[in-house]
């Protein structure tokens, strides 16, 4: 029984695979035919049509698009009556944080352990004014004596400006001044006290006579005594003796004639003799 089965089954294979080489040979033909049919088509149409036909057609331009279309139909708010609003109230606020307080008022107090404002390396351009940091500031209960500003004694006139000028700024030697000015500067004059350490800046301008007290002032009792003592502007222009004499002029140089001048007579040369050279020691052995 074996034997006839295998070759029932053998036969089953053979029929199988001569039905699929069949149908696929069929298939493959109508493919074919289709293909052809196609490709005829196609010919009989390009025979057909124009010479011209080959030429792309310009492409029509298309409008620009914006990014946004608006419609007023769709977008308009809708017609609304009067009479069918309310106001209502608005809410109270969340918390209290949410509401606007009241502008604060500038920091205009000092605090309690403020002593004044240092003020740096200061540059006196008159006796009792100070420039520094961005601030000019006057000793207050003063009268400044100003640059340009002439004293006159026994009939002579001397300049008590400019040194009053110079001995204040020999008094600050480019030392920190403490001043009684706010924490930011202006570029208005600032009355302010002052002092140098411990040292009144306008006690000692009135007392070495370098400045005028001011009427109705702190400084007036020291003024009057520097006054009594011609001091400073109320005395005597400096004595000049202990100091070294001026420099003479120095003249103006003679113009010379130039080199190349044919003008210009030619002195004889003058015979020089050479120096004989000393005696040399002699070499040691």
């Amino acid at each position: 029984m074996r034997p006839l089965h295998a070759a029932a089954a053998a036969l089953t294979i053979s029929v199988m695979g001569a039905a699929i080489v069949a149908g696929g040979r069929a298939v493959l033909q109508g493919e074919n035919g289709r293909v052809a049919a196609r490709a005829q088509a196609g010919m009989a149409a390009q025979s057909d049509a124009p010479a011209t036909s080959a030429i792309p057609r310009p492409k029509a331009a298309r409008p620009e698009a914006h990014s946004r279309a608006i419609d007023p139909e769709v977008v308009a708010p809708p017609q609304l009556q009067p009479e069918e609003l309310e106001r209502v109230e608005p809410r109270a606020p969340l918390s209290d944080l949410a509401l606007a307080g009241p502008p604060k008022p500038p920091k205009l107090k000092m605090p309690d352990d403020w002593n004044g404002t240092k003020l740096f390396q200061p540059v006196a351009p008159a006796a009792g004014v100070i420039e520094a940091k961005g601030y000019s500031v006057a000793i207050s209960g003063i009268d400044i004596v100003r640059q340009d500003e002439t004293c006159a004694d026994g009939g002579k006139s001397w300049t008590c400006g400019s040194r009053a000028r110079t001995a204040f700024r020999a008094f600050l030697r480019g030392r920190a001044v403490v001043c009684a000015v706010p924490p930011e500067g202006g570029r208005d004059l600032i009355a302010a006290e002052c002092r140098v350490g411990n040292q009144d800046v306008g006690q000692w301008l009135i007392e070495n006579g370098w400045a005028r007290a001011a009427e109705g002032g702190p400084y007036v009792e020291a003024g009057e005594k520097a006054r009594t003592a011609r001091k400073g502007v109320f005395g005597p222009a400096p004595s000049l003796a202990g100091l070294p004499p001026a420099p003479a002029p120095v003249a103006a140089a003679q113009p010379t004639q130039l080199i190349l001048d044919p003008s210009a007579t030619a002195s004889p040369p003058t015979e020089t003799t050479a120096t004989p050279p000393a005696d040399q020691p002699a070499p040691s052995e």
